[in-house]
C-alpha cells in the first residue's frame, strides 16, 4: 500500500517559475502538482470548482489579488488548507499579517527544492516552517513591543523577563550568550527557555518566532 501524495496548487504569476518548480515536483515520490494559478482570484476560482489541494504554495507579490488579499479570503472559507508563502528578500512587512491569517510557512523563492519539500511535509504534519535564511534576516529586525496592551488575547502569561528571554531566542541568540547579556547563569535561562516553550506550546525558535509575531510580542 503507498502513501497518498501530497496535492499541490501553485500560485505565482510568473509562468516559468510555477513551470520550473512543478517539474522540480514532479521528480519527487509523495507529490503531484494538481494546478497551477497566475494571481489569487484565479487561485479561488480553482479552489471553488476542482478537488482541494493539501498545500497551497502562494506567491506574495501578484497582479488583480495579491498573496495577502489571497491567503485572506482562502483561510476564511477553507481554514483547513495549508498556505506555503513564497517571497523575496524585502517583504518582511507582510509576514507578521501573513502569520495572523493562518500561513503556516515561509520560503524564499530562491529556496533549493529540499528546502521546499521539508516546508510541505512539514505543514502537512501539522508544523510550521521558516526558511533558515528568511528567518536569520526576519530576526535581525526585531524588536519588543512597547505596547504591552497589544498582545493578543490569546497569548500566553510570559513574565517581563520571559518576554526579555523570547526576543533574544527569536534572535537566534544560544542560552549561553543570552545569559551573558542579561547578566544571568546559562542554567537560569535553560529554565526560562523550557517554561517559555511549556507555556506556548512551541517546539523550536521557528515556531517561537511565529508565535511572537502572530501574538504582539515582538514587531518588526
Amino acid at each position: 500500500m503507498t502513501d497518498t501524495p501530497h496535492k499541490i496548487l501553485l500560485v505565482d504569476d510568473h509562468a516559468l517559475f510555477r513551470t520550473g518548480l512543478k517539474n522540480l515536483l514532479s521528480l519527487e515520490p509523495g507529490f503531484v502538482v494538481v494546478g497551477e494559478a497566475s494571481n489569487g482570484r484565479e487561485a479561488l476560482q480553482r479552489l471553488e470548482n476542482e478537488e482541494l489541494p493539501d498545500v497551497i504554495l502562494l506567491d506574495i507579490a501578484m497582479p488583480q489579488m495579491n498573496g495577502i488579499e489571497a491567503a485572506e479570503e482562502i483561510m476564511r472559507r477553507w481554514p483547513e488548507l495549508k498556505i506555503v508563502t513564497l517571497s523575496m528578500f524585502g517583504e518582511e512587512e507582510y509576514y507578521f499579517k501573513m502569520v495572523s491569517l493562518g500561513v503556516k510557512a515561509f520560503l524564499l523563492k530562491n529556496s533549493d527544492i529540499g528546502e521546499v519539500l521539508e516546508a510541505i511535509r512539514t505543514v502537512v504534519d501539522g508544523g510550521t516552517y521558516f526558511s533558515q535564511e528568511l528567518l536569520f534576516n526576519l530576526v535581525s529586525n526585531l524588536k519588543t513591543s512597547n505596547d504591552n496592551r497589544s498582545a493578543t488575547d490569546e497569548a500566553a502569561e510570559l513574565s517581563e523577563r520571559e518576554q526579555e528571554i523570547l526576543l533574544e531566542i527569536c534572535k537566534g541568540l544560544s542560552n549561553q550568550e543570552i545569559g551573558d547579556k542579561l547578566f544571568i547563569s546559562k542554567r537560569t535561562v535553560d529554565k526560562h527557555r523550557a517554561n517559555i516553550l511549556a507555556k506556548t506550546n512551541c517546539r523550536n525558535t521557528a515556531n517561537l518566532v511565529v508565535y511572537a509575531i502572530k501574538n504582539n510580542l515582538v514587531v518588526i
